[in-house]
């Protein structure tokens, strides 16, 4: 992992490159006008249980975050939302409750962006595999039909029930948004990202009002499993992204 120039600004903070990492990524978020201002959040393990995790403070903006900010909760230890600037109810109990029941989910991004949302609104909230982004998600998410409201602890568990196929990274979480799972911060927002962009291009496909033109099955699987993973394409799209907010004079590392 590149280091930020601004290493020395957090020497005192634990886990700053994954801090850094972070903070990109909701800042970039907000940039594409896939967040909620105040709500909605993003979460990495930081432990090997994966039970403790940075996330994001209670109602600070996406664009304004900084690797500083960050907290940290401990999914089995609910006093730690008593600390100062702990994030609300529903970030514990849907954060809490992956971090706990899926080890394999290191990083959790929760979001409402435009496209998936739309997705996730209808009755047939499936994702076929029109193009080449759209295949990459071939029976690689889950869709929960049986949303139940604001996530509190009951509905958290419920949710993060279904993430634990861990070829799963992806919930359409029916009538709220989606959440994205992965093993690192990069892995993660890249697959949220494209997610969205194939959201993007199917909704608008089925505005044409035209046909679809449908890949079959055994070639969407075979560009799905060729993209899993594929080199270190993740890793070079956050960098990139840094590298960016770098040349701007962004404060997202300090």
């Amino acid at each position: 992992m590149l280091q930020s120039n601004n290493m020395d600004a957090g020497s005192n903070l634990d886990f700053w490159g994954e801090r850094v990492d972070l903070a990109a990524s909701f800042r970039w978020t907000a940039r594409l006008d896939m967040h909620e201002g105040v709500a909605n959040h993003f979460s990495f393990a930081v432990n090997e249980k994966g039970t403790q995790f940075l996330m994001n403070p209670d109602q600070m903006h996406f664009a304004r975050i900084k690797a500083s900010d960050l907290i940290i909760v401990d999914a089995e230890d609910p006093t730690t939302m008593e600390g100062p600037n702990a994030p609300d109810a529903t970030a514990w109990g849907l954060h809490g409750a992956v971090h706990r029941m899926c080890p394999h989910a290191r990083c959790a991004m929760h979001v409402h962006s435009s496209y998936a949302t739309v997705l996730a609104s209808m009755v047939d909230s499936r994702l076929p595999p029109i193009d080449q982004n759209s295949a990459t998600f071939f029976n690689r998410y889950v869709i929960d039909e049986d949303y139940g409201g604001l996530a509190f602890e009951e509905e958290g568990s419920r949710c993060a029930s279904l993430l634990s196929d861990p070829k799963k990274k992806i919930m359409v979480m029916g009538s709220h948004g989606i959440m994205v799972i992965g093993k690192t911060i990069a892995d993660t927002f890249n697959r949220m990202y494209y997610f969205e962009k194939a959201c993007a291009t199917y909704i608008r496909a089925l505005q044409t009002g035209l046909p679809l033109r449908v890949i079959s099955d055994e070639i969407a699987e075979s560009i799905a499993s060729q993209l899993d993973g594929y080199y270190d394409q993740d890793y070079r799209h956050l960098e990139e992204l840094k590298s960016i907010l770098n040349e701007e004079g962004s404060k997202y590392d300090t």
